[in-house]
């Protein structure tokens, strides 16, 4: 059907309030279609749109219909299984409750029996809860750190990771099958509870899943020494991080935990900040009023379904200061491989993972601590995959794993990125280097002095609607077709095309297999150790532009910078 028809058909089955919404724009051909040119696209990481009425928005009958596709592909992957279970989770945004009910509706039509938690959680612990509770799936009500106006629909499998390609594929063709109206079955959700196919989870799920986030501390003892002398503020962002990153930072002794009031209750409308990303340092304005009130030299911030986590920390002038996600991982895989090597729990075969997009100084750092460090692509469900990898061969011993996009994890209880451990051990990080006499921005100079002057950023280009696909398709052609011969002032040396899974040394022309799954990727590497990524992101309408740089100096490498955001200006111009 084209746009046109779409709408009418819809404007015939919505219920009445809903017919509303589509009433009101029947004047206005662009934004009908906007909502409805194509399907909100099932990828790896599920569904994200904007909250509406339509085909390409995020609404209840959206919702129910993957839900549908999900209970077919369960179903049909389990042929003689009676007992399926699919734990759900959801955060703070508009209408997530609503969502995470509606999935539990269709899940229990189909005999599938649904754990849904009582009040909104964070997503590492719905990853949790699908492997406590051995369930054949999860699904989180989430978008992330999106603007307002979204809101997502995320699903993991049996291992408590994000679905990898091969089942997600089974899922979306599921979904296509399914009728829009009238193709997901449904029963009433109180209906649902008393046959018992539906069950709520309480907080005893919460306090075991903190349980295993604590085994996390690597220097309890100190922390429940010194921790209540520590003073620094804590911000939700609207979100799920509230209660269980305060009781896990309590559990171990944090008692001057400052939290910002403006920001400390669940608010899906996100009033108080733009986006609720803690990846801005805009968002942070109530949070750093709060700490030079109080004289806090550690903010901490974690976005609306808590698997993100950004800090602030004072420079040597006193001032405020926002670090990357690449620093604070950094910061903490120093912290926890030289804690371990200290305290004699370093195994020989212990391994980090980062993703190709994350600071190369963690292969720095690796090979000091001789361990093994391995890379994968970008999207926290690859680096499940290798602890999942490592658990079934038994070779290889997990000890940290993070993405440039704030994301980290520490233990296999989860998997999936989690700013609750991360919170909690950023704060005991902190202590521990206080009571050596460093502040945490001296330790990461100390680091850069050690293992390299490394230097990275992203650039994000937004192109929504129709226009921006194309656009976005436009500039990765361009550049996989066009590559350029020197970039920011660097000479290419290879080019990694990851869509061909295939490397091209311009040196001696010579090319070889990649061996990690085919993605929308191209990566060059560059003389002097520096590198250029670019991808389109997953779950926005975004081109990711990274720059891994690395210089002489510390000035050095800030000089490279402004040579790269030049040439970064011409590709999306």
């Amino acid at each position: 059907m084209s746009y046109m028809e779409e709408y009418k058909f819809w404007l015939e089955n919505v219920s009445e309030s809903d017919k509303a919404e589509l009433e009101s724009i029947k004047n206005d051909d662009n934004e009908i279609k906007e909502r409805f040119y194509k399907s909100l696209e099932f990828g790896t990481a599920g569904l994200r749109g904007i909250i509406g009425i339509g085909l390409n928005r995020m609404n209840t009958y959206v919702v129910a219909r993957a839900t549908q596709g999900l209970a077919n592909q369960l179903i049909k992957t389990n042929p003689d299984r009676n007992d399926l279970k699919v734990t759900i989770a959801y955060d703070s945004r508009i209408k997530s409750d609503e969502f995470a009910k509606t999935a539990a509706c269709v899940l229990a039509a189909n005999g599938i029996k649904a754990f849904i938690f009582e009040e909104l959680k964070p997503v590492p612990e719905l990853s949790f809860s699908v492997r406590y509770k051995n369930a054949d799936a999860g699904i989180a009500v989430t978008a992330s750190h999106n603007p307002a106006k979204y809101n997502g629909y995320k699903v993991y499998g049996s291992d408590g990771a994000q679905l990898g390609p091969e089942i997600a594929s089974i899922v979306f063709e599921e979904i296509e099958k399914t009728d829009m109206f009238g193709g997901a079955k449904m029963i009433d959700f109180e209906e649902g509870v008393k046959s018992g196919l539906i069950e709520i989870m309480g907080e005893d799920v919460e306090e075991i899943y903190l349980d295993e986030v604590q085994k996390q501390s690597i220097n309890p003892d100190l922390v429940r020494e010194k921790g209540k002398d520590m003073k620094f503020v804590y911000t939700p962002f609207h979100g799920s991080g509230n209660k269980p990153v305060r009781k896990i930072l309590k559990r171990l002794g944090f008692e001057n935990v400052l939290v910002v009031k403006e920001q400390e209750l669940p608010d899906g409308n996100f009033p108080t900040v733009e986006a609720p990303n803690p990846e801005y340092k805009e968002g942070f304005t109530l949070a750093i009023k709060l700490a030079k009130e109080n004289g806090a030299d550690l903010i901490i911030g974690t976005d609306p379904d808590a698997d993100r986590c950004g800090i602030l920390i004072r420079d040597n002038e006193g001032e405020y200061i926002n670090l990357t996600g690449n620093q604070t991982g950094l910061l903490l895989t120093e912290y926890i491989l030289s804690m371990r090597k200290e305290m004699n729990n370093l195994p020989s075969d212990g391994f980090v993972v980062k993703t190709i997009v994350t600071t190369n100084i963690i292969q720095k750092i690796a090979e000091f601590y001789n361990i093994e460090m391995k890379e994968v692509l970008t999207g926290f469900k690859f680096i499940g995959e290798k602890i999942k990898e490592a658990e079934k061969t038994g070779v290889g011993t997990y000890l940290f794993g993070f993405e440039e996009s704030y994301g980290y994890l520490a233990g296999t209880y989860a998997r999936d990125k989690d700013a609750v451990v991360a919170s909690m051990l950023i704060a005991e990080m902190a202590v521990y280097y206080r009571e050596k006499g460093l502040s945490l921005y001296e330790q990461l100079q100390n680091i850069y002095k050690k293992y390299g002057f490394y230097n990275e950023f992203v650039v994000s280009a937004t192109f929504e609607g129709i226009q921006g696909t194309e656009k976005i398709k436009s500039i990765m052609q361009n550049i996989r077709n066009n590559p350029p011969k020197v970039f920011g002032g660097k000479k290419v040396l290879a080019i990694r095309d990851y869509k061909t899974s295939l490397r091209k040394d311009l040196i001696s022309d010579k090319t070889e297999e990649i061996l990690l799954p085919k993605s929308d990727v191209i990566y060059l590497e560059l003389e002097d150790n520096n590198n250029f990524v670019v991808r389109p992101s997953g779950t926005e309408p975004k081109i990711k532009l990274y720059c891994l740089l690395c210089g002489k100096t510390q000035e050095d490498a800030k000089n490279i910078e402004k040579d790269f955001k030049k040439d970064i200006d011409e590709i999306i111009k």
